[in-house]
């Protein structure tokens, strides 16, 4: 049901910049209406890969994106003329998963010493943050016997095929292994703390010059939060399932649970400090900006604290 009082207006290009589990409320505010609701149009597309996912703004021809800050900090790096800006975060936590071939009950970041382990390719996010925990816990990321050039899929079909000791992977990699017996929890990354992962973003001018429109789709996605936070995993899964045609039903309930029983997913679209500067810290001494951007430089949080003016977070 439509808001009263709004009207349909410009329509908005929005880029995905890969099709993953974890990006379920992007897929639900979409699949739910919550953007027709608010009177947004709303145009999604895919990047062609990952790595060209911000190459589009400066063309002309997104609007507004979602992924990691990590793009934004690393065109920062690569472009003087980047005013790329954070303005409503989703993902909070780091949704990648650690899956063993062997249990390992009382797991500890040193057991990564020794075995052989499957990064993840796609992204660099997840091994930047991994190696991360790795310095803070003392250890040198470079003693890891990493295998760093295969894709998720191609590292879970290693595991079961014994050439790999553990995998890094998001849902539903994860869960597909751990579901047929091939594969064991080692280590879910959510458990680290805040760590910011996915936000939407925009040029600055855009910013500026559609803030109607992103004023309404931060509202719009806010209140697809408050509806993840009652949801069910099946509930979520349900609604997200047209974007995932080849997942079993079941098996997308069971890892839209786990991403729930994780906490990846915000509360309110603000985007804290606390997680973006734990993600500037891997992409710092990961070596793929020698200094990212600051906070008040890439993120930009007045229209996610209007929103949560209006409609507190859920409990």
């Amino acid at each position: 049901m439509s808001v009263p009082g709004t009207s349909v207006i410009r329509s908005i290009t929005l880029q995905e910049p890969l099709r993953a589990v974890f990006y379920a409320p992007f897929y639900a505010a979409l699949s739910r209406g919550a953007y027709a609701d608010e009177g947004v149009d709303i145009h999604l597309f895919s990047a062609a890969r990952p790595a060209d996912a911000t190459r589009g703004f400066f063309n002309g021809s997104v609007d507004v994106g979602w992924g990691g800050p990590m793009r934004v900090m690393e065109t920062y790096h690569q472009r003087a003329d980047c005013d790329l800006v954070c303005f409503a975060e989703v993902v909070t936590r780091d949704p990648f998963l650690l899956i063993g071939r062997a249990p390992k009950p009382g797991f500890a970041l040193a057991d990564l010493i020794g075995p052989r382990v499957g990064t993840v390719s796609e992204v660099p996010t997840p091994w930047l943050c991994l190696q991360e925990d790795l310095r803070r816990a003392g250890l040198d990321p470079a003693r890891v016997d990493r295998v760093a050039d295969r894709t998720m899929a191609q590292n879970a079909d290693a595991l079961r095929a014994g050439q790999l000791d553990v995998v890094q992977l998001f849902e539903p990699y994860a869960t597909e292994l751990l579901d047929g017996g091939a594969g064991h929890l080692w280590y879910a990354a959510a458990h680290r703390g805040p760590t910011s992962y996915t936000t939407f973003y925009a040029r600055r001018d855009t910013l500026r010059s559609r803030r109607k429109e992103l004023r309404r789709m931060v509202r719009a996605l806010h209140r697809t939060q408050h509806w993840i936070a009652r949801a069910s995993g099946e509930e979520i899964a349900a609604a997200i399932a047209r974007y995932f045609p080849a997942v079993p039903p079941d098996r997308l309930a069971r890892a839209c649970e786990r991403y729930k029983s994780l906490g990846i997913w915000g509360r309110d679209p603000v985007l804290p400090r606390e997680g973006y500067e734990r993600l500037r810290a891997g992409l710092e001494s990961g070596g793929l900006v020698d200094r990212g951007a600051p906070f008040e430089q890439a993120v930009d949080n007045m229209l996610a604290r209007e929103i949560l003016a209006e409609t507190p977070p859920t409990a």
